[in-house]
Parts: structure tokens; C-alpha cells; sequence
């Protein structure tokens, strides 16, 4: 079974993706020159940390599997080994795109990750 690892990005910057069939990163992974992916047990802290309060954004479950030799597991926040993706993605890699709305307590109200 392979495993999913999710994006979370604004929806105008995705659909850009879409239109051009791969995704080269927001502009956070550009500066650090990878795209940054989390695990489902890291994504809902992800996006507390790195996206509160913004709307507007898309959940992007990858299939990890058909990202080859170019997806690292690195050391990053609090010692966890987080997704990075040294080259761009490929739009074949994923398995769904769900929204990520605010819900009514203020944090972002995640679809089931399994589906």
C-alpha cells in the first residue's frame, strides 16, 4: 500500500498548476528550493502554524510512491521527518484535491484524509 502525503496551497496558485500540469511550488518552497509536504499525522499542524486564519486553500493528497528518488524525508520542525520534493510535481502523483475551509471554531476543517 503506498503511502499519501498532502499539500496544502492556495486554490488560484493549484489551479495555475492544473492549466500547466505541474506544480513548481508556492513561493515558500521556491526560496528553500524544495516543496514542502507534510505527513497526515503532521498536516493539521501545518496548517495551524503556517496557514491560520486563511481561506481560499486546497488539500492535496500525493501518492508518495510516484515521486521516485527526488522525495526526501528531512529533519525539520520539532526533529520530525517531514516530505520535501526536490523537483517539480508532477500532477499524475495525485490522488485527490479536496477544500480546506475555516470551520466555525477558526482552524481549518479537514476532510477524511483516507479517501
Amino acid at each position: 500500500m503506498s503511502k499519501t502525503i498532502f499539500k496544502i496551497c492556495p486554490e488560484a496558485l493549484w489551479r495555475e498548476a492544473e492549466k500547466r500540469g505541474s506544480f513548481n511550488g508556492a513561493p515558500i518552497d521556491l526560496a528553500g528550493g524544495f516543496i514542502h509536504f507534510s505527513t497526515a499525522d503532521q498536516v493539521r499542524e501545518t496548517a495551524a502554524k503556517h496557514f491560520a486564519g486563511q481561506s481560499g486553500l486546497l488539500l492535496v493528497a500525493i501518492d508518495e510512491s510516484r515521486l521516485g528518488g527526488a522525495l526526501k524525508y528531512e529533519v525539520s520542525r520539532g526533529g520530525a521527518l517531514f516530505p520535501h520534493l526536490y523537483a517539480p510535481l508532477d500532477l499524475s502523483a495525485v490522488s485527490w484535491v479536496k477544500p480546506l475551509p475555516i470551520g466555525s471554531d477558526g482552524a481549518h476543517s479537514f476532510p477524511d484524509l483516507t479517501s
